[in-house]
């Protein structure tokens, strides 16, 4: 899974890039609002951790550019704590906002909820079919198949199949298996 970091101090990316990457997250950064706009244009990103105030192109207004090409998840980052602060960050298309200074454990808690919420959204707008070797899932029915015959699998199973499917090739820690498909609170 690929994250976009965007914030002007410098630091702070590189303590939350840090900690995603050992979390096994794939993560790209950016210092300001123009540079992360054109990420989000080029790059298949699956969540975006975004600054409400840098120079130029502030938070916000990234985040209406990019909701005007795509729906990827957009957790506003930001030192202000005031509810109009807060309901502008929404209003501007986030789907999260958490305010500095922050736990980074709380933070992560938040970026996996919302890729769980964004994987459970895209399965209910039809997932299909995946194929993989002999092993075929059909994530509509939650049917699987190997060599052709129908394979029974507990639903923990499934989940577990149709993420491996999904992302061939990533590594996945024990941690971040039973975060991703059990759910933190397991």
């Amino acid at each position: 899974m690929k994250i976009l970091v965007v914030d002007d101090e410098k630091l702070l990316v590189k303590g939350i890039k840090f900690n995603l990457e050992n979390e096994g997250y794939q993560v790209l950064t950016a210092y300001d609002g123009a540079t992360a706009v054109e990420l989000a244009r080029q790059e298949t990103l699956d969540l975006i951790i975004l600054d409400l105030m840098m120079p130029g192109l502030s938070g916000s207004e990234a985040c209406m550019k990019i909701r005007e090409f795509s729906d990827v998840p957009i957790i506003m980052l930001t030192a202000r704590s005031e509810d109009t602060d807060k309901i502008i960050g929404f209003e501007c298309g986030a789907d999260d906002y958490i305010t500095k200074p922050f736990n980074i454990l709380e933070l992560k808690a938040r970026v996996r909820a919302l890729l769980r919420r964004a994987g459970m959204a895209a399965q209910k707008q039809g997932g299909g079919r995946l194929s993989m070797g002999h092993i075929t899932l059909d994530v509509d029915a939650r049917a699987a198949w190997k060599d052709g015959k129908s394979v029974d699998l507990t639903a923990k199973e499934f989940d577990l199949m149709e993420l491996l499917m999904r992302n061939p090739g990533r590594v996945y820690s024990r941690e971040n298996l039973l975060n991703v498909v059990w759910g933190y609170e397991y």
